[in-house]
């Protein structure tokens, strides 16, 4: 499905956001976190891609495969390349190391005989063997040519190669031919572990060999390809990008005649494949349900469903459906009463609804046709607190934040309804069933109203900081007192005006309609939405109830101090150089790693009556936070996941301002800007964290112009000690080492607490029922020559289908 924001481009670029806007928010929950656990912890789904050996998928057919547009560049390494980009390139050139399901970098046959570290003193070499079968379709051998163009390409060393990024080449010190054509030796200047990450795709060295066939070229064709399909040619106007069987494949053949990739929004899917014209496509949860409708009438409940509108039953689906039998009384005896204008238009609205009835069952035996594979997309989604500027700049609100959230909660409305594993996800930089899997959460801390409530006392926000503002005055003094006394009469006397300017508007409602009595104009407030700002009970003067709150007296470095030592503690580094040796023992919270605490003697603020908390403040100004979320058609299950998360924060004293804005919009002028207190967003998960996780989670710099440099780091929180991590994993060789590194990173990412990752996404896709070895992929990298229609004794369909 379509997402918002910067598209997702190859492996090796930049890692690019892709932003949950659409209906695939959903699947569900199955058990809680199991932190400490690690690889097979957490929740995980296989792939759905309808397996079937290759000698019962028949040879030829064409298989029409959506996507959302037609790709900007042909070339996975510049800045635009996106998923389609990704997608195709993937059939076309070569993948020297495909992952498998668990996402782990596979050596793949077709394109190598072996390839492995050799030397590692006095510099780390790597030796390419290459499948002596290997050739371009144009007959040339892939050999080691085309690996010195393609990092001298993307080293960075010469700008006139516009790239998206260079990590990995840009430590190349040299590559040549090794004892024969078909090795290939690298050597590196400086230790790299993630070199299984290079030099995939690989292009020709007619690609790579020149700037403007990098920059221009390849945007549009690839003359030279390797894969089990070569390009046929790309078609504007159609909208169609069309690949055909490479003759000159020495792997297994494909088992199509051709593949083509159809560029259909995903808000037109549902009437795509209905309509016989897409094989393939992403879909969201309600294209899933009517699926699901059309095959077995049943709902998601499992309930029989009426098919069509208007239809007789407990429950009806589609257009005019909800017509009960009163309405339909109603509308036979307009028809039949006597006036005739009124008569006409109940006549006229029952014809559009018995032609959308038609329209509606026509497009659900067209939906009997598919199925919808599912699994859970390599990739997450989480709450992004900016600490640049304002309340979140502070580590306490920003964890208080994090410990206001009940993840499960959220897991369990978002993810319930389409039966998939999922659970709470514990890692920044791996997802469940990953080797490097580990659930670090603890080093921040599970949802605790309790020790939200006392970080923000900590950091000064308080019930009585939302209602006064501090002017010196001593507490008691007559001063105060009279200031006290004039500022309740003024409050009386506001109150009593407002009393009779309701009394005045309630007369005018009464009055009669269409005079303009009780109308304003919108004002510029319209559309933003402060979530605790609309006077429910508990808000308010905070001497209803409330206990006030004595700001406690250690400093707010000693709870930083705290949190890396039980982010030491779960990295089983067991200690931190960034924590002071000397911390008092009585300041430790008992049982070790617990979570996020304020220091000792804060007292968590007393509940107001209704449970809620109060609002906060501090010096007169409001916690209040900007929380930014798409405003698109699709975006309406990621705008129900911010409502949630807004009620969970006001139950702490957090107001949230509710602020929507264009799908177009949010990345770029919000989200990479700066422009925003909160935002929900997603990443690609990978196999290389190392590489691909830094500029995520790197410390942001100062630039010249006083502005800072964030890469990728869109939270603006980071550490030195986690870019040191990065830095140490990236050079270590040893793969248990490495992934340990990574482990304690991930810990120290979450006590920074920028970040708070939700849950991996499902993934959705609908395949004509007769298609084999082609559905919901998860992890796995597509093996495009083994996807086909199923032999007539296998599916009872025709063996060569034509479309």
């Amino acid at each position: 499905m379509s997402h918002v924001g910067v598209p997702r481009g190859a492996a090796r670029k930049r890692r690019s956001l892709a932003l949950l806007t659409t209906g695939v928010l959903t699947l569900p929950v199955l058990a809680g976190c199991s932190s400490g656990d690690s690889g097979a912890s957490g929740a995980t789904a296989p792939q759905d891609i309808a397996v079937a050996a290759r000698n019962l998928v028949a040879e030829g057919g064409t298989v029409n495969w959506a996507v959302d547009a037609l790709p900007t560049t042909l070339n996975a390494f510049q800045a635009d390349a996106d998923s389609t980009t990704t997608r195709i390139t993937g059939a076309l050139l070569p993948t020297l190391f495909p992952l498998d399901v668990k996402g782990m970098p596979q050596l793949n046959p077709d394109y190598l005989e072996s390839a492995k570290v050799v030397e590692t003193e006095p510099r780390q070499v790597v030796l390419y063997r290459l499948n002596q079968q290997a050739v371009w379709s144009d007959g040339r051998e892939i050999g080691a040519a085309d690996f010195v163009a393609q990092w001298r390409a993307l080293s960075g060393k010469d700008t006139a190669f516009w790239t998206a990024r260079n990590a990995g080449y840009e430590r190349i010190e040299k590559i040549e031919r090794g004892v024969d054509d078909l090795e290939v030796r690298v050597t590196f200047a400086k230790p790299y572990a993630d070199w299984r990450s290079l030099f995939s795709p690989l292009y020709p060295k007619d690609v790579t060999g020149s700037p403007d066939a990098f920059n221009d070229g390849a945007r549009t064709t690839l003359k030279a390809t390797a894969g089990p399909f070569r390009l046929r040619g790309v078609d504007k106007k159609t909208g169609e990008v069309t690949l055909v069987r490479n003759p000159r494949w020495w792997g297994s053949p494909a088992r199509l005649d051709s593949l083509v990739f159809r560029a259909v929004a995903p808000q037109n899917r549902t009437e795509a494949l209905a309509a016989g014209k897409v094989d393939v496509a992403d879909i969201d949860a309600a294209a899933a349900h009517r699926i699901a409708q059309a095959v077995g009438g049943k709902g998601a409940d499992g309930k029989p469903l009426a098919q069509g509108p208007g239809a007789q039953g407990p429950v009806a689906q589609g257009p005019g459906a909800q017509e009960g039998p009163a309405a339909a009384l109603r509308s036979w005896a307009v028809v039949h009463g006597s006036d005739a204008k009124a008569a006409a238009a109940a006549l006229a609205a029952r014809e559009k609804n018995r032609a959308a009835a038609e329209a509606y069952a026509t497009e659900q035996a067209g939906l009997r046709a598919y199925a919808v594979r599912k699994s859970l997309e390599p990739a997450y989604t989480q709450l992004a607190l900016n600490g640049e500027s304002g309340p979140l700049a502070d580590d306490r609100v920003r964890r208080a934040v994090a410990r206001a959230l009940n993840r499960q909660e959220l897991v369990d409305t978002v993810l319930g309804p389409l039966g998939l594993p999922a659970q709470p996800l514990g890692s920044h930089l791996a997802l469940a069933g990953q080797p490097a899997y580990k659930d670090s959460s603890d080093a921040l801390g599970g949802q605790d109203t309790e020790e939200a409530q006392a970080l923000l006392a900590d950091a000064g926000w308080t019930p009585e900081g939302a209602v006064k503002k501090s002017d010196g005055t001593k507490a008691g003094s007559e001063a105060g007192t009279k200031e006290t006394g004039k500022k309740d009469a003024e409050k009386k006397d506001a109150e009593k005006k407002d009393a009779e300017k309701q009394g005045t508007k309630a007369g005018a409602a009464d009055g009669k309609a269409g005079d303009g009595a009780g109308r304003r104009e919108p004002d510029a407030d319209d559309g933003l939405h402060i979530v605790g700002d609309d006077n429910k009970p508990g808000d308010g003067d905070p001497a209803g109830g409330v206990t006030h709150v004595l700001a406690p007296a250690p400093a707010a470095a000693f709870h930083s101090s705290a949190l890396l030592r039980q982010a030491g503690h779960l990295s089983a580094s067991g200690t931190s150089e960034d924590v002071p040796s000397g911390v008092a023992a009585q300041d430790q919270r008992p049982g070790g790693a617990a979570g996020a605490y304020a220091p000792a003697g804060t007292a968590a603020p007393a509940r107001v009556p209704d449970g809620r908390r109060g609002p906060l403040g501090k010096d007169g100004k409001p916690l209040t936070l900007r929380f930014v979320l798409p405003s698109g058609p699709g975006s309406e299950p990621l705008r129900s996941v911010g409502d949630k998360i807004s009620a969970m924060l006001e139950a702490v004293g957090i107001r949230t301002a509710i602020t929507k804005v264009s799908d177009e919009s949010y990345f770029k002028d919000h989200v990479a800007s700066g422009d925003y207190d909160l935002a929900l967003y997603s990443w690609p998960a990978t196999a290389y964290p190392a590489t691909d996780d830094r500029p995520i989670f790197a410390k942001p710099v100062p630039a010249t112009d006083g502005s800072l440099l964030v890469e990728q780091n869109y939270t603006r929180v980071g550490t030195d000690h986690i870019d040191q991590l990065f830095d140490q994993a990236l050079s270590e060789l040893d793969e248990d080492t490495a992934q340990d590194l990574m482990k304690q990173a991930d810990a120290r990412i979450w006590a920074a607490a920028g970040s708070i990752p939700l849950y991996q996404r499902p993934q959705l896709v609908a395949t004509d029922r007769k298609l084999a070895n082609v559905g919901a992929f998860g992890f796995g990298a597509p093996r495009y020559q083994d996807i086909g229609f199923k032999k007539p004794q296998a599916a009872g369909a025709p063996a060569n289908k034509k479309k």
